[in-house]
């Protein structure tokens, strides 16, 4: 908005108020006097610049953004722990119970026992907040003596840990509360409430799916991946909580839908197929996140852009996406995942 108020400007309109009989050359007293004024009333403008952009949802961000989401009751979803399989073993490998609260460590992130599953088989919350506590997977180091313990190991991802919300995605629930207001249980208040659940990524609601009173909500993780069946549980019990008396609710999580790639590529000099295809997977990976739940369909074309657009692919030829050369249609309750994706010169 202010754009155009810049220094020279300002200087220049200030200098027209002077009557041309004194001298406003460069280098005269009263240009000496009039530019440092000029200076700060464009640092002034900038700010209120600034200003302006961080007054609207779509600008805004950081503490602002939260000022701006807390007019509308949501606030940043702070980083969760991720929740971990733990499988134990004692002599001659059968499954060990540890005590409860025992910790263990695997490549500087330390866990504790929370529950027993089933014999040996424990869930694990990462001490350390984030997504951090995803990535590990193998031996794990107790930390504790553990009576009888001959191995350790941490499996599989029951809730993914989840970094603190990032301004993008604090952003897009601000504008989704803002335009889709939730209500009295509408369809807008279930994706609000399933999204409200850490370590969900998005949400889709069909009301009255099977008959009146019902409501089908399919939920993905962070990740834009099905959720875990611990993750599905939690869903499923703060949404009975905070949903209407009677209704009848229904929470499933969506289903991979893989999608392979094929093609071959023309490299540019000094660029290697393996670090391409790296490239390449990244890219794939970021469009079926950004798609799931958005659109019907995987994009052929759009694909292509991605291909093209690769740091070191010149050109490329005899692209097929599940086998064709069209869209990939998506139904309903499924989520694109990247499947095989294969380079070739």
């Amino acid at each position: 908005m202010y754009e155009n108020q810049t220094f020279d400007t300002i200087l220049q309109r200030m200098l027209e108020r002077i009557p041309d009989t004194v001298d406003k050359r460069e280098g005269s007293v009263i240009f000496d006097a009039l530019a440092p004024a000029a200076v700060e009333l464009t640092q002034m403008y900038f700010e209120l610049s600034t200003i302006l952009s961080l007054s609207f949802g779509e600008t805004t961000s950081g503490i602002y953004l939260d000022l701006r989401a807390a007019d509308r009751g949501l606030t940043r979803k702070a980083a969760s722990p991720a929740q971990r399989l733990g499988v134990f073993y004692g002599v001659n490998d059968t499954p060990l119970d540890v005590p409860i609260g025992s910790r263990y460590g695997i490549s500087g992130v330390n866990y504790a026992a929370v529950s027993r599953i089933s014999p040996g088989n424990f869930a694990l919350v990462a001490e350390t907040s984030g997504t951090v506590g995803n990535l590990h997977f193998g031996a794990l180091l107790p930390i504790d003596y553990i009576p009888g313990l001959s191995r350790a190991e941490i499996a599989d991802i029951r809730i993914p840990g989840t970094d603190t919300e990032t301004d993008e995605a604090l952003r897009e629930r601000y504008l989704t509360k803002v335009r889709e207001p939730s209500t009295s249980g509408n369809a807008a208040h279930y994706r609000q409430w399933a999204l409200e659940v850490p370590g969900v990524g998005a949400a889709k609601v069909i009301p009255l799916w099977d008959g009146p009173g019902t409501v089908k909500v399919t939920i993905v993780d962070i990740e834009r991946h099905p959720a875990t069946p611990a993750l599905l549980a939690e869903v499923v019990d703060y949404i009975a909580e905070v949903s209407p008396i009677g209704a009848d609710v229904t929470v499933v999580s969506a289903e991979g839908f893989p999608i392979n790639i094929n093609a071959t590529v023309t490299l540019a000099t000094g660029y290697t197929l393996p670090n391409v295809q790296a490239a390449f997977k990244q890219a794939v990976d970021d469009y079926m996140k950004a798609t799931a739940f958005e659109l019907t369909y995987v994009s052929y074309a759009r694909i292509g852009t991605l291909l093209l657009g690769t740091t070191g692919v010149i050109d490329y030829s005899s692209l097929t996406v599940n086998g064709g050369t069209v869209n990939v249609a998506i139904q309903d309750d499924y989520v694109p995942m990247t499947g095989t994706l294969v380079l070739g010169v």
